[in-house]
């Protein structure tokens, strides 16, 4: 996720990071390019066909409809997950405040509060399809470790072997039904936030959507010069690289949000919020608390 403050105007049209235009920067040159040539064909060869710009308008509104519904959707997915991330860390939270007040000895409160860091190693791991092996052995060991990523369903496993741990304290009474019930809603609102992360991450806007915005851009893009004849003259492959940046940029960006679990610089921060998780419960233990991840060049993994 890019942090920093925003630049001055100057700056702002050189700023390359985090922006759009680097992945849309060939689409930019190839409308420039048939502009030209449109242009070019018009004033020097033969007169080509003209369009109304009335009609352009009304399909350039068409399409800006499309494409703001699409990145409202896509903002959506966006900004959800990052509430889900934001329910896990207050849950993290409370489960060690949980375990404090109803008296659980430090050798069980140790035990559970490891495997909810494993829980969330395994968790980011998964979101991201990385190796996280080495974070989750750091807290349950090696043996451990591979245990949980060998099941299928690695952060599951992990919130299992939470609740089977639980379910022995109460059985040997270390816990009254009060405070099984207690750290058993905390135990299933983490599970409802990894379920909620895991319908995200499997489930894309509809394909037939993105398509028909996808066709549409180009095709508006391919008409363009042929609206812009007689009208803007020279200026019209300028004019023609503007709206192609608003539109294909609207479209990048779109593809961006809707998949906030990658590691991309408009990605949510998942290591900083892992991170953020392990000081709270270091915190809790009694630990050495780790400085949270900052930025670098701007950029919060």
């Amino acid at each position: 996720m890019i942090v920093r403050t925003p630049p001055s105007a100057l700056r702002l049209f050189f700023i390359m990071q985090g922006s759009v235009v680097p992945r849309i920067y060939g689409k930019m040159v190839s409308v420039l390019l048939l502009t030209l040539t449109v242009v070019l064909v018009d004033e020097m060869l033969l007169p080509l066909p003209r369009i109304s710009l009335a009609a352009m308008s009304v399909f350039g509104v068409a399409l800006s409809l499309f494409l703001g519904f699409r990145n409202n959707a896509a903002y959506d997915r966006w900004w959800e997950a990052r509430k889900l991330w934001g329910g896990l860390i207050a849950d993290t939270r409370s489960f060690a405040r949980q375990l404090e007040l109803f008296a659980v000895s430090p050798d069980d409160r140790f035990a559970l509060l490891n495997m909810v860091a494993a829980f969330t190693h395994a968790h980011r791991g998964s979101l991201r399809s990385c190796n996280v092996e080495r974070d989750i052995a750091a807290w349950v060991g090696d043996e451990k470790a591979k245990a949980l990523l060998a099941r299928a369903n690695p952060a599951d496993a992990a919130l299992s072997d939470i609740a089977h741990r639980l379910a022995g304290l109460r059985r040997k009474g270390s816990l009254d039904g009060f405070a099984q019930m207690a750290l058993a809603d905390t135990l299933s609102r983490l599970a409802l936030s990894q379920a909620g992360c895991e319908r995200i991450q499997t489930t894309p806007l509809p394909f037939v959507y993105s398509l028909l915005v996808r066709r549409t851009t180009y095709l508006y893009c391919a008409l363009l010069p042929f609206a812009l004849l007689g009208s803007v003259e020279w200026f019209a492959p300028v004019f023609a690289v503007v709206v192609a940046y608003v539109f294909f940029g609207l479209q990048a960006v779109t593809n961006e949000l809707e998949h906030p679990f990658e590691p991309r610089p408009n990605g949510l921060p998942l290591d900083a919020m892992s991170r953020v998780i392990e000081r709270s419960l270091r915190d809790a233990l009694g630990k050495n608390i780790p400085p949270a991840l900052q930025p670098k060049d701007h950029l919060l993994s």
